[in-house]
């Protein structure tokens, strides 16, 4: 009978000792591998802003050739979605969708005429003034990420 009992309380489920150690092998995978997930994150986020800058222009191209002229700095980003002026030679619109924020939340900058070309788009990053480092790199049309600048 005394072996019925023993058997019995060793399938009923884990010990408190199983549970801590699980817990603590749980504990060390997140900190080894969450600080490498969350770095990756600024780093996509800045990517994802230069595909959208890459977007732009080529929506700037289309409606360049349309129109004869690229968009006022009036007109800004806008008139790929809107027809600014009854232009009659506007086919857009040039995006499908509505002009989307950065990934952090701010609209992008569009000059134009350009300092570094034809027109610059600009997104200042994670603290949304220009100029800074790391998260807070401005990503631009004249230069990719990572580069040195391509003026």
């Amino acid at each position: 009978m005394v072996g019925k009992v023993m058997k019995k309380r060793k399938e009923d489920g884990f010990s408190l000792i199983e549970l801590l150690i699980v817990m603590v092998i749980l504990g060390l995978l997140a900190a080894l591998v969450a600080p490498k997930m969350f770095g990756k994150t600024e780093k996509a986020k800045q990517n994802a802003a230069q595909t959208q800058i890459s977007y732009f222009e080529s929506a700037l191209d289309t409606y360049r050739l349309d129109v004869g002229r690229f968009p006022s700095n009036e007109e800004g980003l806008l008139a790929l979605r809107v027809n600014p002026d009854e232009n009659k030679k506007w086919e857009g619109p040039y995006l499908p969708k509505e002009i989307p924020l950065d990934p952090w939340g701010n609209p992008y900058m569009y000059n134009y005429p350009g300092e570094h070309g034809y027109y610059d788009i600009i997104s200042y990053g994670a603290d949304g003034a220009p100029g800074g480092e790391g998260e807070n790199t401005d990503i631009v049309n004249w230069k990719n990420i990572g580069h040195e600048s391509q003026e």
